[in-house]
């Protein structure tokens, strides 16, 4: 019995979420509107649930700020030799946090930092074949030091796994 105890509060706090403010003493401090500014470079790639590789991509990036809106001009080149492009427009809000809409974005990206991380949550109208899917983005960034950024994103639908997206992010020297 006090084994079965054990092993079910392993399993409950093993399942407990991480949150932003778990990483508010790491460093470097991410400021999204110091990082996402200029011209950026990304590689990436996207793991189905399986764990293989099914696309990989390439993605180059314009970011600018006024005040407290950024814009995030993104182009995609994916490894099939399709392309796209998204325009974030990215607001700042208060104590951390971003509101960010884009074309494809269904409703409102909801983002906080802390420390060195971005969590950035959204629902995107991602087009496969000749269909389209509304997929759930569960993203997070680290920074890395003042050139790289780190990103890891888990894909779902109704609360399925699909898979992930990886990414590097390349702030590009002035």
């Amino acid at each position: 019995v006090a084994s079965y105890i054990v092993w079910t509060l392993s399993l409950i706090t093993g399942c407990s979420s991480v949150e932003v403010k778990d990483y508010a003493k790491e460093s470097p401090k991410l400021v999204l509107e110091d990082y996402l500014n200029g011209d950026l470079e990304a590689h990436g790639f996207f793991q189905d649930r399986s764990g293989l590789i099914v696309k990989r991509f390439k993605v180059l990036m314009k970011a600018s700020w006024s005040g407290d809106t950024g814009t995030l001009d993104e182009s995609f080149e994916y490894s099939d030799g399709t392309k796209s492009k998204r325009i974030w427009t990215i607001r700042k809000a208060s104590d951390g946090r971003y509101v960010g809409t884009a074309g494809d974005v269904i409703g409102e990206a909801l983002g906080e930092t802390a420390g060195n991380a971005f969590r950035w949550k959204y629902t995107l109208n991602l087009p496969v074949g000749t269909s389209t899917y509304n997929v759930h983005f569960d993203d997070w960034m680290y920074l890395m030091d003042d050139e790289v950024m780190l990103n890891k994103s888990r894909m779902s639908k109704f609360g399925v796994y699909l898979g992930e997206v990886t990414l590097v992010f390349l702030k590009q020297k002035k």
